[in-house]
């Protein structure tokens, strides 16, 4: 045995005994080489430069950009999101689960979705009817990342087709009867809702979709209840049902008026619902009437605003004053980009969609709620023209997020919420009562295979 310190030689050492000498000649050749490279290089450099970085983020042929108004182009960040949209959604058929037909159409089936498109809860037939079309819709559950569940509950509610007790027991049973819910406990389901109530339009919501994907133009409604249904980190903030007749471009029913044509510098068009807020614009107004437009509005009668005429009156400010009412959304704050009126936010816990790829400080001001008084007109009069056209230009630009368009538009709130969907996709689900085994194989707590789990079933 060799010692460990009769190390072997080395099987190179011959061949460095072999190299050729350096010389002269040898360094100055190298010399020249480098000199040659780097004047070529420069050459080069100087005939073809390369681009600025500000051509890049205007590659309008970059899969994650949505193109928008006039021209221009947003593109959602690829980190998080991926760089184009690859969804498949499964959506659940009315007549598929034992009580989703309730959820959509009243105890008695007789509510019609064109009868639910119109007001603040439109948005829940319109997103259902764009996934319905949609090229990324799958009809098979085994290979959806998520799944979204139709529901016209407000709606429904409003009309009289199912109470708030029915509307829980009914959601309840649909709930029951989805294996797929149950694998994931709820992580990859879709739900919408609408109105200013949020989720609690479903009063289990805390127990059973707290985990589940919420798409809802409301972030707080902790003003009556305990806690807000709204979790930034899994649900998605919605742009409001803005009147159809006004989002269509250049056939809109009310064209906006040039800022010197504009009879006020702001107003506030809505009932005061008690609201400390808005009571305070409607003194407001009534003391400076010349600066601040607050009409009283009534549900019905002679007085009551037609649609058209609502518009009219929205678009006669250069500010239009969006304090929060029963909640803190509101529509008007959508409403106010398709007359061209700088949206005046009066709402404290307001949140907005697609935060992302929007810098609302561009479109909009927020101003304290405990501030509304004459401070508030002053400050607003003391905006030139100039900054005013800035901001509504840029509202200009992006406000086709707003729009519940089909999906063969460039931009619109659908292709927004789709890019915000994509970014809640798990490529693992499991829940409290879903278990594996060594071969991969999904079980329930009796050991049930999942594709023989059968409804109703115990829900996570």
């Amino acid at each position: 045995m060799g010692s460990p310190n009769n190390k072997p030689a080395r099987i190179f050492s011959p061949h460095n005994n072999t190299s050729p000498p350096c010389t002269r000649t040898h360094q100055i050749g190298a010399l020249l080489l480098i000199a040659t490279t780097f004047f070529l290089t420069r050459l080069f450099d100087q005939a073809f430069p390369t681009c600025p970085p500000s051509s890049l983020n205007n590659d309008h042929s970059s899969p994650n950009v949505v193109h928008v108004s006039d021209g221009g182009s947003l593109s959602w960040p690829q980190r998080g999101y991926g760089s184009h949209l690859s969804l498949k959604i499964y959506v659940y058929e009315e007549d598929e689960i034992d009580g989703l037909k309730e959820l959509l159409r009243g105890r008695d089936g007789k509510i019609s979705a064109d009868a639910c498109l119109k007001g603040q809860w439109g948005t829940q037939v319109k997103i259902h009817g764009l996934l319905l079309g949609s090229r990324f819709r799958t009809r098979k559950k085994e290979e959806a990342d998520l799944f979204f569940v139709p529901a016209y509950v407000k709606c429904v509610r409003m009309m009289g087709g199912l109470n708030d007790k029915e509307i829980n027991h009914t959601y309840v049973k649909v709930l029951s009867q989805m294996p797929y819910f149950r694998r994931s406990g709820g992580r990859d389901h879709i739900f919408v809702f609408p109105s200013g109530a949020g989720a609690h339009l479903f009063r289990s919501w805390a127990t059973y979709i707290n985990r589940s994907i919420i798409l809802t133009p409301e972030a707080d409604r902790t003003d009556k209840k305990d806690t807000s249904a709204f979790n930034t980190w899994k649900d998605i903030i919605i742009p409001g049902n803005v009147e159809d007749g006004m989002t269509k471009r250049r056939v809109a029913m009310v064209q906006p008026l040039p800022l010197s044509k504009r009879k006020y510098l702001a107003n506030y068009l809505g009932r005061a619902q008690g609201k400390v807020g808005r009571l305070k614009l409607i003194e407001l107004a009534k003391q400076y009437p010349d600066k601040l437009e607050s009409p009283e509005l009534k549900f019905s009668g002679p007085g009551k605003f037609g649609r058209k005429e609502y518009f009219q009156h929205l678009r006669n400010a250069k500010f239009c004053l969006a304090p929060r009412g029963e909640s803190s959304w509101t529509l008007r704050f959508y409403e106010s980009f398709f007359v061209e009126c700088v949206p005046v936010i009066l709402s404290d816990q307001a949140e907005f969609p697609f935060q992302n790829v929007i810098d609302y400080t561009q479109i909009s001001i927020k101003w304290p709620s405990t501030r509304i008084g004459l401070e508030l007109l002053e400050y607003l009069e003391s905006i030139p023209d100039e900054n005013i056209e800035q901001m509504i230009a840029a509202g200009r630009q992006i406000r086709c997020l707003w729009v519940y368009a089909p999906e063969f538009e460039s931009c619109s709130a659908m292709q927004g919420i789709m890019w915000e969907l994509q970014r809640k996709v798990r490529q693992f689900h499991q829940s409290a009562e879903t278990f594996w085994l060594h071969n991969r194989t999904i079980v329930d707590r009796r050991l049930v295979e999942f594709s023989s789990w059968v409804p109703p079933m115990p829900l996570p």
